[in-house]
């Protein structure tokens, strides 16, 4: 009797530190996958900083555009309000996606106030926005890479969490799928092209 009792405490207790081995594993991915989207909150908050300099820069130049500059402003407003909302839990599925089309709207007013810029050769010429607009574009490049490092995480946590025996502890102990930073389409996959 106490050899089958000994043998039942042993099966448990290797039972039980598989589960908690499995259970850190995917704590583990999940606070790589929201490392990670640390990283993109920081060059998205960059990102963010440089917009109301380059307004201000192009409100000089270009008086007649208010409503391409106010487009901008309010677009950096919504991104910065959804960015503050995923940072706050990255795991989020709805509020990845509200992050993704702010973002969208964001790039989408940056390109048509890249395009206004073009009418006015003063502004091409200033140093001031020339300095800002090639921080931008380094700034989107650098959100490019941090995004590519974001969705290899949640790929990797993914991963983690839907095979098995994992996939069982993940929905035991609420492990939710973690949500791609994708871009909607295809003419936001492209930075903003900057000629000054």
């Amino acid at each position: 009797m106490v050899p089958i009792l000994l043998g039942f405490f042993v099966i448990l207790l290797v039972l039980g530190f598989i589960v908690v081995g499995m259970y850190n594993g995917l704590v583990e991915l999940r606070n790589r996958f929201r490392n990670a989207f640390a990283q993109v909150d920081v060059q998205l908050k960059r990102r963010h900083d440089l917009i109301p300099n380059l307004v201000e820069t192009a409100k000089g130049y270009m008086a007649h555009e208010a409503q391409t500059l106010t487009a901008v402003v309010e677009a950096r407003a919504k991104a910065t309000q959804a960015n503050v909302r995923l940072a706050g839990n990255p795991g989020d599925p709805a509020a990845m996606r509200d992050l993704v089309a702010a973002e969208s709207g964001l790039t989408g007013a940056l390109g048509r106030l890249l395009v206004v810029s073009e009418n006015y050769p003063q502004l091409k010429a200033d140093a001031t926005m020339r300095g800002l607009m090639e921080e931008l574009t380094s700034t989107e490049n650098r959100i490019a890479f941090a995004r590519q490092a974001f969705n290899d995480a949640v790929l990797f946590y993914n991963n983690g969490r839907e095979t098995f025996p994992r996939v069982l502890i993940a929905n035991l102990f609420g492990f939710l799928p973690g949500e791609f930073f994708k871009v909607e389409n295809d003419a936001e996959k492209a930075a903003p092209k900057v000629s000054f």
